[in-house]
C-alpha cells in the first residue's frame, strides 16, 4: 500500500490496522542527541485514546508506547525511531457481519474498489486507530519545536451548533473537559446536545481550531509546497476531516481587498501586522504572525439507526450498525490535527536550513 509515508526530511511512516496485533510509526530523519522517552510521548496518546469519556467508543485500550529503536541512554542517536503501540482489545466478532455489505460514509466500498478485498475488521487502515502512530511521531515534533521556541495549541472549536465563545477562553479546560473545549459552558451545553444525538442513535461533527505560536517568518515554499497547502494536505489526510480553512478561510470570499489585506507596521524593532485575516501564512510563506487552522469534522459515520446501503450480492438492503462507536469524533482528533501540524512545520523548517547560501555558510564555515 502506498501513501503511508509523510514528510522529507523528518519522515514519519505509520503502520498497522485497527483489530491488528500492535500499531506504531517508523521516524527516519529525526536529528540525533534529543533527549527522548516514552514518557515524552504518553501524554499525547492519552489524550487521544478511547474509553475516557461518555462521548468516546468504551472500547479500552491502555495505548502505551514502547520505543523500540533510535534512542541509545536517552538520546535520539539520528537512526530510525520505531514507535509501537499494542492492540489489547480487540473485538473483531463485532464486524464480522459487514464484511458482506458496505457501510454508508465508511471506506468499506473504496477499498473494494481498489483492492479487491478489505479487512473489514474496524476498517483496517481506514479506522481512526491508524492515528495512534501519526499522535506518537508527533508527540516527538513537538518536542522538537518546543526546543526552538514553536508552540502549538489545538482544541474544539465547535460541535454541531454549538461553539466556543472567544472571551470565555480557559486554555486549562482543553485538557478536563470531555469535548476539548476551552470554554466549560459551551462543553455543558455541546454534551446536552451530544445526548441528545446519541438517544436518536445519530452523531456529529464539529470544528477543530489549531494555533501556532512563534514560527519566524520565512519557513515555506512559494509555488508547490506552500506552507499552507503542505498544512491543508496534512490535516486533509486525517480520516473524517471534509475542509480545511487557514486564517479567515471561506470568509474571504464574502470580503473587500481593503477588509482583507493585514497592514504592516514597524514594532518592537520588526515588521508585524495589524491584523491576521491571512492566518500567519503569505504567498505559501509563514510571515511571522500567529498561524491559525481549522479542521472540519463530519459525523462519525457509524450510527445506530437504520441505513440503506447494497450488498456485495448487488440488493438493497437496510443495516443498523453494530460495535463499540463515538457519537462524536472531534475530541479525539484534537490532538492528531496538533500532531500532523507539528510534522508539517517541523519537516518544513529542517528545508529551510537550505533555503539561502548564509545559511549553510554560518554553519559551515570554519573560523
Amino acid at each position: 500500500m502506498a501513501g503511508s509515508t509523510f514528510g522529507t526530511l523528518f519522515k514519519v511512516t505509520t503502520w498497522g490496522e485497527s483489530h491488528g496485533k500492535a500499531l506504531g510509526a517508523v521516524i527516519d530523519g529525526c536529528p540525533a542527541g534529543l533527549y527522548l522517552n516514552e514518557d515524552d510521548i504518553q501524554p499525547f496518546l492519552d489524550r487521544r485514546k478511547p474509553g475516557q469519556t461518555s462521548i468516546a467508543t468504551p472500547r479500552k485500550e491502555t495505548d502505551q508506547v514502547e520505543i523500540l529503536s533510535g534512542v541509545f541512554e536517552g538520546k535520539t542517536t539520528g537512526t530510525p525511531i520505531s514507535l509501537m503501540v499494542r492492540n489489547t482489545s480487540q473485538k473483531s466478532s463485532d464486524y464480522s457481519e459487514i464484511a458482506s455489505y458496505y457501510r454508508p460514509g465508511h471506506a468499506d466500498y473504496t477499498f473494494d474498489a481498489k483492492y479487491g478485498f478489505r479487512d473489514y475488521t474496524g476498517g483496517g487502515r481506514s479506522s481512526g486507530r491508524e492515528t495512534t502512530g501519526r499522535v506518537a511521531a508527533g508527540a516527538v515534533a513537538l518536542k522538537i519545536l518546543k526546543e526552538m521556541g514553536i508552540s502549538l495549541m489545538a482544541y474544539t472549536r465547535s460541535i454541531g451548533p454549538v461553539s466556543i465563545e472567544m472571551q470565555s477562553f480557559d486554555r486549562e479546560a482543553i485538557y478536563s473537559t470531555a469535548t476539548c473545549m476551552p470554554d466549560k459552558e459551551a462543553d455543558r451545553r455541546a454534551l446536552a446536545y451530544l445526548k441528545g444525538c446519541m438517544e436518536n442513535k445519530d452523531s456529529s461533527g464539529g470544528v477543530i481550531e489549531c494555533i501556532v505560536d512563534g514560527l519566524p517568518a520565512g519557513i515555506g515554499d512559494p509555488v508547490f509546497e506552500k506552507l499552507d497547502a503542505n498544512l491543508s494536505k496534512a490535516l486533509m489526510s486525517i480520516g473524517s476531516v471534509k475542509a480545511v480553512e487557514i486564517g479567515d478561510g471561506i470568509l474571504v470570499s464574502q470580503a473587500l481587498g481593503s477588509q482583507n489585506n493585514d497592514p504592516f507596521v514597524w514594532k518592537d524593532k520588526k515588521i508585524a501586522k495589524k491584523t491576521n485575516h491571512a492566518g500567519g501564512i503569505l504567498g505559501g510563506i509563514s510571515d511571522g504572525s500567529q498561524i491559525v487552522l481549522r479542521a472540519h469534522i463530519k459525523p462519525t459515520p457509524s450510527i445506530f439507526s437504520p441505513q440503506e446501503t447494497v450488498n456485495k450480492k448487488g440488493e438493497n438492503i437496510e443495516i443498523a450498525i453494530k460495535g463499540r462507536h463515538d457519537p462524536v469524533i472531534v475530541p479525539r482528533a484534537v490532538v492528531v490535527v496538533e500532531a500532523m501540524a507539528a510534522l508539517t512545520l517541523l519537516d518544513a523548517c529542517m528545508l529551510n536550513m537550505a533555503a539561502r547560501v548564509d545559511y549553510l555558510k554560518k554553519f559551515y564555515k570554519r573560523t
